[in-house]
């Protein structure tokens, strides 16, 4: 692979930018009682859809380490033909995959909306298009560059 130029490096003051908004994210999220299983699954799931292998590398790592069940992780990407996901951590899924491919969607879908607003209060949908649209960014902040995994112990 082609070593690339990494955007982070050479500009670290809208990197530190985007950590600040992610944890304004994070806090907003803890503040409105949505769990971290929920933001986990959403980072993970954007980033297969943006075939960012680092954050994909980074975020299942931390699910994991948060206690996330592996099966559930294997068949993320078929979370619909299951049944191990809840309402709230589906209508999160289904927000991802419509935000991440807003070029495709143009807009989330009323059907969609209202499944996730069914789920969600208020302050809960907004942190969650708001984690969608942070880790949306930092996929395309990572991806660019083709940065190596870190080692990891098997």
């Amino acid at each position: 692979m082609t070593q690339r130029i990494s955007i982070i490096n050479g500009m670290p003051g809208p990197f530190k930018a985007l950590n600040a908004m992610a944890g304004e994210v994070a806090k907003a999220a803890a503040d409105a009682g949505v769990d971290t299983t929920v933001l986990e699954l959403i980072k993970v799931r954007a980033s297969q859809i943006n075939a960012c292998a680092f954050c994909l590398d980074m975020h299942t790592a931390d699910a994991l380490k948060d206690g996330e069940d592996p099966r559930r992780l294997h068949v993320l990407a078929a979370w619909r033909e299951t049944d191990l996901f809840t309402e709230q951590e589906r209508a999160a899924l289904e927000l991802t995959e419509v935000l991440t491919r807003l070029a495709e969607t143009n807009d989330v879908p009323d059907d969609v909306y209202e499944r996730a607003t069914a789920v969600f209060t208020e302050t809960q949908y907004q942190v969650v298009v708001w984690m969608v649209m942070v880790i949306n960014a930092y996929n395309r902040v990572v991806l660019p560059g083709h940065p190596k995994l870190p080692k990891r112990a098997a």
